[in-house]
């Protein structure tokens, strides 16, 4: 019964993220719109599109979450594999995820004093320093952009007191 849920779970989560889901789903709306007055946009016409939405919106929280997780889990498990099969890597990372949120908390702040205590520029600091130059680029650029729009509106914006 649950390798059955699971296949079904997969093709519904497929299936709702096609372009075909998505047609329908428009066409249900408009048809819905197009009846509405026909209805003279009672109740029923409302109660209609509601109960349908919450329907299908309840039945797709279980199929998505199921294969959610099962991503999840999958994705857990190649990590896993990757660090056990670096040398480097410590292999007490493995099954982090079921770790308590202040045991994580305490993981990143080693991590934090860790990549503080680095002798010289590091590639994370590399990094930040990076985002941190595009992010001042980016806002410079956003300021001049500004500067020229109120310039080429400024015509238009201000009143002239002949």
């Amino acid at each position: 019964m649950k390798e059955q849920f699971h296949k079904v779970s997969i093709k519904v989560s497929k299936l709702a993220g096609s372009m075909l889901a998505f047609g329908i789903a428009v066409s249900i709306i408009i048809i819905w719109l197009i009846i509405g007055p026909w209805t003279h946009y009672s109740n029923t016409w409302l109660l209609v599109i509601n109960t349908i939405t919450d329907v299908v919106i309840f039945l797709m929280v279980f199929s998505i979450q199921n294969t959610q997780v099962r991503d999840s889990k999958a994705i857990q498990l190649k990590l896993d594999e990757l660090i056990i099969a670096n040398k480097k890597a410590r292999n007490a990372f493995v099954g982090l995820e079921s770790l308590t949120d202040d045991e994580l908390t305490e993981i990143d702040a080693e991590f934090e004093q860790l990549l503080a205590s680095l002798k010289g520029p590091s590639i994370l600091h590399k990094l930040h320093k990076k985002i941190d130059e595009e992010k001042a680029h980016r806002f410079s650029l956003t300021r001049q952009a500004g500067k020229i729009v109120g310039t080429v509106f400024s015509p238009f914006t201000s009143e002239d007191k002949k």
